[in-house]
């Protein structure tokens, strides 16, 4: 599929020898790669509908090569997409045809741990479960738990504050980060927080995390860990109405219950899991509700009795309990396949990230069956029900003309949807090239402008990941130009720097 990208420059094309000679000295060996064929394998990400072979991929492994790099591309004018393990499921890291890939996957060494602080000093390339696996001997863990976690990158988690099926009471990554290097588009290194889980000053942890490679890259990370619960136990809960199911999740909230995790799967969802991984899952539900409690055994015993409860009251056909750890797991397994369950059952799909308030849960997949009618494409459907993140999995075959094109109408039209209800464009995988085009549904263009000025204060020529996030690009002079009608100046009293 073509989308609309920044316009190639071809000066910089005109010089990709003499540019790839110059990064060759600044990372030698092996560590730029230039041949089409050995290219394609960074063409695009997780959202493989849209491909770009880049000019060069640069795959430094030292904060000090990423800054020479950046510094020798800013002086050049060449722009630069910074990708993690290319995961991403909203285009972020796909390559522009003029422009550096600049490839973190050799930064994954854990530089520290540290129990007494409850913290983990990681470089970007780390995996999200490798965290977790190396501080699992001492009881604790790292609570964001997306889905792809034996493959994502926690740097790529930071880019697009990724969550999981815990975020629900353990919060988004931007909750469990403390502090990170991050090299500017100038080749300035900036430390930013630390080990303390307080800084004065303005929350740069906050802008920088969910900022998708559009303010600079990121060479270290500093994550919280936390100590694993006494007891974790799962109930695996069928409705025969996903209104029902909806309801459910809203009086387990409104009851002052917040599970560790709360995880909502429609009829071909929980068929494709069920086929894929084999967890038990009952297929005569139309909805299927996985709900963990944690913390002590007796408090957990107390919440189970009461969700149970919740869950007669508001009309479910089925309900097992874990008993075991292996039985918990099992019951997690099944949701956590449930992307490539789905990618057995159809050629192609895209998966789609869009928040809604939990409210609106049952009145969203109603307009998602709408629109199924109206495309004629099916779609099944997992959401992180607990804080309203929706995955609608919108199933077409690239091979039939036109599908693609409904594929893409039906998913703008899930989000304009999520907007209306009250909600946000994304949960968790971030805007990139995928939602671009609709950040006008959610904000008027005084709100863009005033968030690409705050793009213009980390990267002022605009050369980090262009293209992305914003869907009219602006140079920061424009942003930055006094405003004069009628031969006036608005405000005339205010300093003028």
């Amino acid at each position: 599929m073509a989308i609309m990208m920044p316009a190639s420059d071809q000066s910089v094309l005109a010089r990709r020898a003499q540019i790839i000679a110059a990064l060759r000295a600044i990372v030698p060996g092996e560590g730029v790669i230039d041949s089409a064929a050995e290219m394609r394998a960074y063409e695009s990400d997780g959202l493989t509908a849209y491909r770009q072979p880049p000019m060069v991929v640069v795959l430094p492994d030292t904060t000090e090569q990423v800054s020479l790099v950046l510094k020798y591309c800013a002086a050049q004018g060449i722009k630069v997409v910074p990708r993690g393990s290319g995961t991403s499921l909203s285009g972020g890291a796909l390559p522009l045809e003029d422009g550096v890939l600049l490839g973190l996957g050799k930064f994954k060494r854990i530089r520290e741990i540290d129990f007494d602080n409850r913290v983990v000093v990681t470089e970007p390339g780390v995996t999200n479960l490798a965290i977790s696996q190396a501080v699992a001997h001492a009881g604790f863990y790292y609570a964001p738990d997306p889905s792809s976690q034996i493959a994502c990158s926690i740097g790529g988690n930071v880019a697009e504050n990724s969550g999981g099926v815990h975020c629900l009471k353990y919060g988004m990554t931007t909750n469990n980060v403390l502090g990170c290097e991050i090299v500017l588009m100038s080749g300035e290194i900036l430390r930013i927080g630390g080990k303390s889980a307080e800084n004065s000053g303005y929350d740069l942890m906050g802008v920088i995390t969910g900022s998708e490679g559009l303010l600079g890259v990121i060479t270290e990370i500093t994550v919280r860990i936390l100590q694993k619960p006494e007891t974790a136990r799962a109930l695996m809960v069928g409705f025969a109405e996903v209104e029902a199911a909806g309801e459910c999740v809203a009086r387990i909230i409104g009851a002052g219950i917040i599970p560790g995790g709360m995880e909502m799967m429609d009829k071909p969802a929980i068929h494709a899991a069920e086929a894929f991984v084999h967890a038990g899952y009952p297929l005569d539900v139309e909805a299927l509700l996985i709900i963990e409690l944690d913390g002590p055994k007796i408090e957990v015993d107390e919440l189970i009795t009461r969700v149970e409860t919740i869950a007669n009251a508001c009309g479910s056909t089925t309900c097992q309990i874990s008993t075991s750890e292996a039985e918990r797991n099992l019951f997690w397994a099944g949701r956590k396949a449930a992307f490539p369950a789905v990618g057995r059952i159809s050629p192609d799909y895209l998966c789609m990230d869009g928040t809604i308030p939990r409210g609106a849960l049952p009145k969203a997949l109603a307009r998602i069956r709408e629109l199924s009618k109206k495309y004629q494409l099916g779609c099944a459907n997992v959401f992180h029900a607990g804080d309203g993140n929706l995955h609608p999995l919108i199933l077409y075959d690239a091979n039939k003309p036109g599908e693609i094109e409904r594929a893409e109408a039906f998913g703008a039209d899930i989000l304009r949807a999520c907007v209306e209800f009250g909600g946000v464009l994304t949960g968790e995988h971030g805007v990139g090239i995928e939602k671009r085009d609709l950040m006008p549904e959610m904000f008027s263009e005084v709100d863009l402008n005033q968030q690409q000025r705050l793009k213009c204060a980390f990267d002022a020529q605009g050369l980090l990941n262009p293209g992305k996030v914003f869907p009219t690009l602006h140079r920061c002079a424009e942003l930055g130009r006094m405003h004069v009608h009628a031969g006036r100046l608005a405000f005339p009293d205010i300093p003028r720097f």
